[in-house]
């Protein structure tokens, strides 16, 4: 097997895009050598604790209502192609996403690591969730079979929130500075929402270079 490290957040559309993308690959390849783990990158560090309005959020990040239309308009566009319906206009909040990434820390300490993030993703860019709330993450933890009473536990304490910080800073000093990237065998990049295609042609040349290498073992 081959690991693939996925930076992402929650909170990214091209991440939700990009994961589909991989998905929809790796449904059509059966025998990609794929192992996954998720790891924390927080598109806005210094969001407050309680996020902010999300009209607010856009217009200031894009300078007004009709930038910020024109920047989400090929993510309406690629995701309908990714075959996502994402409900942008029922996100009321953009959260900080810190316990997010807590909470997908925990469930990948339980195997449950992809479910917990496209529950997240769901709840964001379908229901329209604010997944900087500890009791929507705590519903969600336990939607995917996460012992209620430890997420509550969990979420009392502090005591992983350093090592999400750590650990998202640690992807900014390898030069990480936009999600999704995909780290394939701890060595290559490979950034942004890929076609299937894109990762069907990888997974064909990463299979034959395990079949080589597994015949020159004998």
């Amino acid at each position: 097997m081959i690991k693939l490290d996925i930076l992402s957040d929650p909170i990214c559309p091209w991440c939700y895009i990009g994961w589909s993308n991989l998905a929809r690959a790796m449904e059509a390849k059966p025998d990609h050598p794929f192992t996954i783990e998720w790891h924390p990158f927080q598109l806005n560090p210094d969001m407050p604790p309680e996020g902010m309005d999300r009209r607010a959020y856009l217009e200031g990040k894009f300078g007004g209502k009709e930038n910020a239309v024109r920047a989400y308009a090929p993510v309406s566009e690629k995701a309908e192609e990714a075959g996502l319906k994402l409900n942008l206009e029922g996100i009321t909040r953009t959260p900080n996403t810190l316990n997010a990434h807590r909470l997908i820390h925990w469930a990948g300490i339980e195997g449950r690591q992809t479910p917990a993030v496209l529950a997240l993703f769901r709840a964001y860019f379908v229901d329209g969730r604010d997944i900087g709330d500890v009791t929507n993450l705590t519903d969600i933890g336990e939607s995917i079979g996460l012992d209620r009473a430890m997420l509550t536990k969990l979420y009392d304490g502090d005591s992983d929130t350093q090592n999400i910080r750590d650990r998202d800073a640690h992807a900014r000093e390898r030069g990480v500075q936009a999600v999704p990237t995909f780290i394939v065998a701890s060595q290559h990049a490979v950034p942004g929402a890929q076609p299937p295609q894109q990762w069907e042609a990888i997974i064909d040349d990463l299979n034959e270079q395990l079949a080589k290498l597994q015949e020159a073992e004998g």
